[in-house]
């Protein structure tokens, strides 16, 4: 659903801060969405948590990811309009400017992801599909790293995707209480206060 730019020059899906908030839902979330998000969510909880100590549900749940991370990549191409890519990833600029406004308590709410959440799902999409390949290659025996090699690379870009799902979580927690919605209970029933 289409939102008109707000006064306040903010782009478009943008809803100024200062906007009265309007009644009802709309469905913004399609399940093929939600289930992805969940589903990649809860595939590397456990496999940060089966690391080094049960491979095989560590192996299944990388794979599960790569399979999830490809289907979501897709989604994001031809899914519905705040699935698809055109929709949320921000210019730099864009990005910038949207930072500085929430640095001062004035960023717009928009309907499907912000800018900040947007930058934030091509980074961990990205972080994801790193880690697995990398922890593809090292079960393979290292590639050209070698075994060792491989390993560290393997762990840090886990750490670095750790990272990421912290700042989401964070960046989740702020804006729901910024623009007073749950955004959890949104991912979970695929509607937002319209």
């Amino acid at each position: 659903m289409p939102t008109s730019i707000p006064s306040n020059g903010a782009p478009m899906g943008a809803v100024s801060p200062d906007a009265p908030a309007p009644t009802g839902t709309i469905r913004v979330w399609d399940p093929a969405i939600r289930l992805l998000h969940w589903t990649i969510a809860a595939s590397f909880a456990i496999a940060w948590l089966s690391a080094e100590e049960i491979m095989p549900l560590h192996e299944a749940a990388g794979f599960v990811i790569l399979v999830a991370v490809g289907l979501r990549s897709l989604w994001g191409l031809i899914g519905t309009p705040h699935a698809r890519f055109a929709d949320f990833v921000p210019s730099p600029g864009g990005f910038l400017s949207y930072m500085g406004a929430l640095v001062k308590g004035r960023a717009a709410r928009y309907v499907g992801h912000n800018p900040a959440g947007g930058a934030m799902i091509v980074a961990l999409l990205a972080s994801l599909l790193l880690t697995v390949a990398t922890g593809i290659v090292l079960d393979t025996g290292g590639g050209i790293l070698g075994e060792d090699a491989m390993e560290e690379v393997h762990g840090a870009a886990a750490t670095v995707t750790l990272i990421l799902v912290i700042l989401h979580v964070g960046g989740v927690i702020l804006s729901s209480l910024l623009h007073r919605e749950n955004l959890v209970k949104a991912m979970v029933t695929g509607r937002k206060r319209a």
